[in-house]
């Protein structure tokens, strides 16, 4: 594996972007403003990395990662990620990424949504379960006693084997979830979803109540002191996968 695409240049697509060149893969970073805005964190993430347009990205990519607002995934390069094994970041925020029926009513799962877009691609959800400051508190290498595992879901068996190895090199175990049409398993408010990866899941759901509070009276929000994290083993995710129940937008804390 020579090179990472990542589309999208958050807080989960720039920690992923460290992880891999940790691990000696370079990184083509990517942003809707273009290049020159991401000047700084390249040189941050040092000679590994270089910036690029989303197209230049996904066309550099032997893999690429997608981590962008669920609004904009009609924005992405459908030709150049085209037969291309793409990690889906992506999680549905109606608040922020407008009404979407079929999500709402649970027809399709987020990436079911992103996937007829990048019909051509290989999708593979991942990455969107674990908050972005625990990619580098939890990452362990392989055999690690302590390593932790994300789950994965994808209807394409070689690509979710492909997204396995890439992310065991990133420092993380996989479960598989299933077909993207079981990836609500590990959506917003689900039992696998972050909580499992905080040292102190009650003050960090406590947190999300504050957060919820302040935004629906209209206060500025004040963030929480980021959680530390805590291992979560493979067979205790595969039990929290199992047991999960979906949680549709109309149902959630945070819609």
């Amino acid at each position: 594996m020579a090179t990472l695409g990542i589309i999208g240049a958050g807080a989960i697509g720039t920690r992923l972007a460290q992880q891999a060149i940790t691990a000696g893969i370079d990184v083509v970073l990517a942003n809707s403003r273009g290049p020159e805005t991401l000047a700084e964190t390249v040189a941050q993430l040092g000679a590994r990395a270089r910036a690029a347009t989303p197209a230049e990205a996904a066309r550099a990519g032997d893999r690429v990662v997608v981590s962008i607002p669920l609004a904009a995934y009609r924005q992405l390069p459908v030709a150049e990620l085209a037969g291309k094994v793409v990690l889906d970041t992506s999680n549905y925020y109606a608040s922020r990424d407008g009404r979407l029926p079929r999500l709402d009513t649970g027809e399709l799962t987020t990436s079911e949504l992103v996937q007829q877009h990048l019909a051509g691609a290989h999708l593979v959800k991942a990455f969107n379960s674990i908050s972005d400051h625990h990619i580098p508190a939890l990452a362990r290498p392989a055999g690690a006693p302590d390593r932790t595992a994300l789950p994965i879901a994808g209807d394409d068996p070689q690509a979710k084997a492909d997204a396995a190895e890439l992310i065991s090199r990133l420092g993380f175990d996989t479960v598989d979830a299933g077909p993207l049409s079981e990836s609500w398993r590990f959506e917003p408010e689900t039992d696998p979803y972050v909580l499992p990866y905080s040292a102190d899941p009650d003050a960090v759901m406590a947190s999300w109540e504050r957060l919820v509070e302040a935004l629906r009276n209209g206060n500025p929000p004040q963030l929480p002191a980021p959680d530390p994290g805590a291992p979560l083993p493979a067979a205790r995710l595969r039990a929290l996968l199992a047991g999960a129940s979906r949680k549709l937008t109309a149902d959630r804390m945070i819609a």
